[in-house]
C-alpha cells in the first residue's frame, strides 16, 4: 500500500499519526511496518487482504488520505525496510495512489495482469464501500465502533445511555446489518485477485 497525504501543502505533516493508526489497524497483520518514503508519503506490506481493507477504511474514515493498494508479486527475499522493497506490488500501489488522489473516495486498487482478477472487478466495490462509510454519522459511528467491540446491540444501548429502540434506528441509519458481510465478501474478492490467473 501507498499513502499519500491530501493537501500536505496546506495542513500539518499527519504522517506519523495516521502511521500509528495503521499499526493499529492492522496490528499483527503487518508484513513490513509502514515508512514514510518521500514528503508526506509511506508505505507498508501485507499479505492478509482483511488487513488491507482495515487499514484502508481506518485512513479513509481520518480523512486526508489518498490510499493506493497494489496486488502483485513482491521480491524476495524481503528487506527489513518497507523502503527497500521492491516487486509488481509496490509497482501497482504507485499507479493506485496516483488515481485515488483524482476520485472523490481517495482509495484505488490496482491489480497486477498476471492476476486471477482485474481491477475493474474489484475496484468498483471497494470504492461503493468507501462511499456508503462516508455517509455515516458520528452516532452510527459510535454505534459501529461498540458492536465491532464485541457488545451486544442490548450492551451499547446501555453504555450510551439511549434505548434499544433508538440503537436499532441507529443499526439502520448506519447501514450495519450488512457491514460485515460486505467486509467479508471483499476480503474474499481481493484474496482471490491476489491468485495468479
Amino acid at each position: 500500500m501507498t499513502v499519500d497525504q491530501v493537501g500536505s501543502r496546506s495542513d500539518d505533516d499527519r504522517v506519523d499519526a495516521a502511521v500509528r493508526s495503521v499499526r493499529a489497524a492492522a496490528g499483527d497483520r503487518l508484513v513490513l511496518a509502514p515508512e514514510r518514503t518521500a514528503g508526506d508519503e509511506f508505505q507498508l506490506l501485507l499479505d492478509d487482504a482483511g488487513a488491507a481493507l482495515d487499514v484502508a477504511f481506518a485512513l479513509s474514515r481520518a480523512g486526508g488520505w489518498s490510499v493506493g493498494i497494489g496486488i502483485g508479486d513482491v521480491e524476495e527475499p524481503l528487506p527489513e525496510s518497507t523502503r527497500a522493497a521492491r516487486g509488481e506490488a509496490f509497482v501497482r500501489a504507485r499507479t493506485a495512489v496516483e488515481r485515488a488522489k483524482e476520485v472523490p473516495e481517495h482509495v484505488a486498487v490496482e491489480i497486477a495482469d498476471d492476476r486471477r482478477l482485474r481491477t475493474a472487478d474489484v475496484e468498483p466495490l471497494v470504492a461503493q464501500t468507501v462511499r456508503a462509510r462516508e455517509r455515516r454519522s458520528p452516532e452510527g459511528w459510535e454505534l459501529a465502533d461498540l458492536v465491532h467491540a464485541g457488545h451486544s446491540r442490548t450492551e451499547a444501548a446501555r453504555l450510551l445511555g439511549i434505548t434499544p429502540q433508538a440503537v436499532a434506528k441507529r443499526w439502520t441509519a448506519a447501514d450495519l446489518r450488512s457491514d460485515d458481510a460486505v467486509r467479508s465478501a471483499l476480503v474474499r474478492l481481493l484474496t482471490e485477485a491476489d491468485q495468479p490467473g
